[in-house]
């Protein structure tokens, strides 16, 4: 029942990223906005740790490698998507570069993790693309203040990347609750850094922001990466990878509902598409 309830609900919550982005970003800038996010979550994660008595790394290395995957996973892929949605990229188009993170990770977990992408996972994964393009089409639009929003997505979707490959070979045995509070406190500073030195650090504490930033810090940062991590170790990474396509037409669906977005027959047709992707790329393959 796990194998099928927890992508369930990761998808869903991974999706509501670009939802809160848009709800708070109106009120705080990009780095501003992530520091309250993260610097609140790793207090929490860390007091957790220490109340449940939670193993700490033992070793100055492993505390290096969690930490360098947190940086990519949180730092790096979250703080360049919210980055580029705020200088004026369509979360749509951001969707549809982030949603190559699949193909991306098939391409490298073979020589890295020892894991064998089969013809019918490559075939999962195409389709999946495909879907996603589709689903995102509508939304594509030249209109947005130059390439560096197309850059910052970019770099975002090779942070995400490498670092589900990174968590996947370097800390198997990661434990959620100290584990995750020295990615969090390393990416706290990563934030800051860009916060203090090009941010005005002006919040503007409204309702929708308050929601936003509490949605974040529960659902998101805690709910929906520990869901990843669990994921992650318990499953190949390529498979796990292939569930991030799901991300772009589930957020179309809660656009829709929160938003008034319209869903037109190619987006339609791009959303079974995606279903029927992740459920060839996650199917394990038969014996031969």
């Amino acid at each position: 029942w796990q194998a099928l309830l927890l992508p369930a609900l990761f998808v869903p919550l991974c999706s509501t990223g670009f939802i809160s982005a848009k709800l708070g970003l109106p009120y705080a800038e990009p780095y501003t906005f992530l520091l309250l996010r993260y610097g609140i979550v790793a207090v929490l994660l860390a007091a957790a740790a220490v109340v449940l008595r939670a193993p700490w790394p033992k070793r100055w290395q492993e505390w290096g490698h969690i930490a360098v995957a947190g940086l990519l996973v949180h730092a790096v892929y979250i703080s360049c998507v919210f980055d580029s949605i705020y200088h004026g990229l369509p979360s749509g188009v951001s969707a549809l570069i982030v949603g190559l993170q699949p193909l991306l990770t098939a391409a490298i977990v073979g020589p890295l993790l020892g894991e064998r992408v089969t013809r019918q996972q490559w075939t999962g994964l195409l389709l999946g693309l495909a879907g996603v393009t589709l689903v995102v089409w509508e939304k594509l639009s030249l209109t947005f203040d130059g390439l560096w929003a197309v850059a910052l997505s970019g770099i975002a979707l090779l942070g995400i990347t490498a670092g589900t490959v990174y968590q996947k070979k370097f800390c198997p045995t990661l434990d959620l609750r100290s584990g995750t509070a020295i990615q969090y406190f390393a990416t706290t500073a990563y934030v800051a850094l860009f916060a203090f030195t090009i941010e005005t650090g002006e919040v503007q504490w409204t309702g929708e922001f308050i929601f936003a930033l509490s949605w974040s810090i529960v659902i998101l940062s805690i709910g929906a990466v520990s869901l990843l991590f669990y994921l992650l170790r318990h499953g190949a990474a390529s498979r796990t990878a292939a569930l991030f396509y799901l991300v772009p037409p589930c957020t179309a669906i809660i656009a829709f509902f929160l938003f008034d977005e319209r869903l037109g027959v190619l987006a339609l047709v791009g959303m079974a598409l995606v279903a029927f992707g992740v459920a060839l790329a996650t199917r394990p393959a038969k014996p031969a």
